[in-house]
């Protein structure tokens, strides 16, 4: 057990925990939403602080993020828990396994030195932090990404964005990417298929792009639930109002866990959700999750040119010099250098 970070007492008893927006109400040998949050005494404990279920070697364009670091590896690491209940996770083995498993908590024993250490040694270029929602284990994230800065690692956050305002500005001292999930742009959604709300998540998509985090969004187009023109729009013209320059990534669902009844995103509405964002004023609209390499590839949103070529994760060309188009010298948004933030040095986010 290792002692929570942010949390109060709330009562004789009782915690109120403030990781993230659901602001858990805990009485005395209970746990919040998450599973992996317990109060003892009065004090609230993380029981999977260095209980890693996951550690691989991953490109950095798996996160997704295509605008971070492009080529370079990045190595993944999670606990169990989450703080979303989504009915079509495809991690949901390990993000439900407390509620599957009587409360039981899994995983390898693992100290913040030798994650650092097993990146460092794999060639990685940054340490992410997901598979669940990473927030559910801060504190070993948060001891991670303090020493990954001292190895000259970058952090990346995959996150459905739930955090709560205070923990994001916390965070963005040592974080220096997120993508962030936008489910759908409407509440009902998010109560009825993930057990949240919509607002929080858009308001730390604005709050980490304002805290000088690089920020990519991802939406998992479900066909019938999230998909219709009109939403569509909406996400893109949120995203544009916050910066144009906001890579979105629409991505498509294949049945899983208790969403078995949907049909497989058709390749036909990936690329038309990609002509929304495009329409709407986006520079950097991407197709993911299943094979279609324009969609996949990057263009300078001035003259056209074809800066990187993706094949799924591999990457066979790469055009951006600097930060810049190579024929045009257009700035391109993103983090193309390694400089970490505690070191002194900025990174390059053109």
């Amino acid at each position: 057990m290792h002692e929570a970070m942010f949390y109060q007492t709330a009562g004789n008893t009782s915690i109120i925990c403030r990781l993230c927006n659901h602001f858990c109400h805990i009485p005395e040998g209970k746990r919040g939403l998450c599973g992996v949050r317990e109060n003892r005494d009065a004090k609230l404990y993380s029981l999977v602080y260095g209980q890693l279920v996951a550690a691989n070697t991953d490109p950095v364009e798996k996160k997704p993020l295509f605008h971070f670091l492009p080529g370079s590896s990045s190595y993944s690491i999670s606990t169990v828990g989450c703080n979303f209940r989504c009915l079509h996770c495809q991690n949901h083995a390990i993000s439900q396994y407390s509620t599957q498993n009587t409360g039981g908590i899994h995983g390898q024993e693992y100290t913040p030195a030798s994650v650092v250490e097993e990146a460092v040694q794999a060639g990685c270029s940054s340490i992410s932090y997901t598979y669940v929602e990473p927030t559910v284990f801060y504190e070993f994230a948060y001891s991670c990404a303090t020493m990954a800065h001292d190895r000259y690692l970058k952090n990346i956050f995959v996150s459905n964005g739930y955090m709560a305002p205070d923990v994001s500005k916390h965070l963005s001292s040592v974080l220096d990417g997120i993508n962030i999930d936008i489910k759908a742009f409407t509440d009902d959604f998010y109560k009825k298929v993930c057990k949240a709300r919509l607002q929080p998540v858009l308001d730390n998509v604005q709050l980490m792009h304002k805290l000088g985090v690089w920020v990519e969004v991802t939406t998992l187009l479900i066909p019938g639930l999230n998909d219709s023109p009109q939403e569509l729009r909406d996400i893109a013209r949120f995203i544009k109002n916050i910066a144009p320059d906001i890579p979105w990534h629409v991505t498509a669902f294949h049945p899983t866990y208790k969403m078995r009844d949907r049909e497989t995103t058709p390749a036909e509405r990936l690329r038309k959700a990609r002509n929304i964002g495009l329409e709407e004023g986006l520079s950097f609209v991407y197709v993911g999750n299943t094979l279609d390499e324009d969609g996949e590839n990057t263009y300078c949103p001035s003259c056209g040119l074809e800066l990187i070529s993706r094949s799924g994760f591999a990457i066979s060309r790469n055009r951006i010099v600097n930060g810049h188009c190579c024929f045009c010298g257009k700035k391109i948004a993103g983090v193309w250098d390694n400089g970490i933030k505690k070191m002194g040095k900025k990174q390059k986010i053109a």
